[in-house]
């Protein structure tokens, strides 16, 4: 039995990533604290963990470290595709880009596209999927205000039936 990203039976597989293919992931809230955890932790540059200095320059307050902005975006993609497909691995970026500080409560809307597909030659049952996401900020009215987080990156995922062609 093929298995998802967290141990279940996998629903989505490697045919079902057809090009131009998107997924909502949904929206996440930014927790502070856990943005303040996190820098402290992993990332700890003034800006992402001294309250008064950062309120102090110009960037008018703290700042997300990117390297949090794109958990949060892992965490969604692990939630609302991963959850449901037979991934196996990741082979690496193309992109990551940061396109706009993220703060404290902010309202990020994420979403998922296929860009492109390809039976794996290396490993006979997978195949190479193409992918790029983009984070939203939201503004008062749920719409869309700024993209703050871009990335591509490819992933391996379990054919249906090997036997089948791409």
């Amino acid at each position: 039995m093929n298995r998802s990203g967290t141990g279940a039976p996998a629903e989505l597989f490697f045919e079902d990533l057809t090009p131009g293919r998107a997924f909502d992931l949904g929206t996440t809230v930014v927790d502070g604290r856990e943005m303040v955890e996190f820098a402290r932790r992993f990332d700890p540059q003034w800006y992402h963990v001294d309250e008064e200095l950062a309120r102090r320059s110009h960037h008018g307050g703290l700042i997300a470290s990117g390297f949090f902005t794109v958990s949060l975006f892992m965490r969604a993609y692990v939630d609302h595709v991963l959850a449901r497909a037979a991934g196996d691995a990741s082979p690496g970026l193309e992109e990551l880009r940061w396109l706009a500080p993220v703060r404290a409560g902010d309202r990020l809307a994420t979403r998922l596209t296929v860009l492109g597909s390809k039976p794996s030659t290396a490993r006979p049952g997978f195949g190479t999927v193409t992918l790029t996401a983009s984070m939203d900020r939201l503004d008062d009215q749920g719409q869309p205000e700024r993209e703050v987080l871009r990335t591509r990156f490819r992933g391996w995922f379990v054919m249906r039936d090997p036997a089948l062609p791409g």
